[in-house]
């Protein structure tokens, strides 16, 4: 006797109908999975925290401007035991070659943050494929090895930029908690504005060529160690599957 789907049933719905259906609801989960781990909908985000119950803080630099404290904040995050990661631009790496090896021999991570700067929320994609790839080109030159990760120079992005960098092997990483150094504030706002709202998962942004920033490390990396946290490169932060980012870019693990 010829098989005939629709002679079998389960229940009142014919078998063919619930295969179907458990077809097109796979396709709809794996779509908007794939959609949830850049953001919410359609709006593309970067990390800026992480979910975790852990008391892990990663601490960041954007290397920029000058590279004279490089020293004393390496020595710095060796005295209190702390990996950082630093996002370098490629035209400081060519400039400070010294620095990038320094930081590189440290055991430290370093990502990108781009190659000259730019506005790379209003540039085409093929512009921002060069920001990254040129960049990345130089840091590798200087001995920085080849970096995963990115920040957007002044934090600015767009759905373009996150998607590009992601099609590129980049993640795309900012911060919940600004040292605001980049402002010249004295070193005791510089420590109140990091140690008063860093939390478990939390990304810290800090910068080279600050006056202050390195004087106010010290107390930062102290009080925070004396809460019980571990200060983690963002590599080791963030989940690199199986994870959604929710609307204020902080991300959760779907494991």
């Amino acid at each position: 006797m010829a098989f005939d789907m629709k002679d079998y049933e389960i229940g009142k719905r014919p078998l063919w109908a619930i295969v179907s259906s458990l077809l097109i609801f796979l396709a709809l989960f794996f779509f908007v999975l794939n959609c949830v781990a850049f953001g919410e909908g359609s709006r593309f985000l970067p990390i800026y925290s992480v979910e975790t119950d852990e008391r892990k803080i990663a601490v960041t630099f954007n290397c920029a401007w000058s590279a004279d404290d490089i020293p004393k904040i390496l020595g710095t995050l060796e005295k209190y035991e702390t990996k950082a990661t630093f996002f370098i631009l490629g035209q400081w790496a060519e400039e400070n070659p010294s620095a990038v090896k320094m930081i590189a021999e440290a055991g430290h991570e370093i990502g990108t943050h781009s190659n000259t700067h730019p506005d790379m929320a209003k540039i085409p994609p093929e512009e921002i494929r060069k920001e990254l790839f040129r960049s990345c080109e130089k840091i590798e030159k200087a001995g920085g090895g080849k970096p995963s990760l990115f920040r957007a120079p002044s934090g600015s992005y767009s759905n373009e930029l996150i998607k590009t960098a992601s099609e590129c092997g980049f993640t795309a990483i900012q911060w919940d908690i600004d040292s605001r150094d980049w402002k010249d504030l004295s070193t005791e706002k510089i420590v109140e504005n990091v140690t008063k709202n860093a939390g478990k998962g939390s990304i810290i942004l800090f910068h080279s060529g600050k006056e202050n920033t390195e004087k106010a490390l010290p107390k930062i990396l102290e009080t925070l160690k004396n809460r019980g946290f571990e200060f983690v490169k963002v590599s080791e932060l963030v989940y690199s599957e199986n994870y959604t980012i929710d609307h204020t870019g902080r991300q959760h693990s779907l494991e």
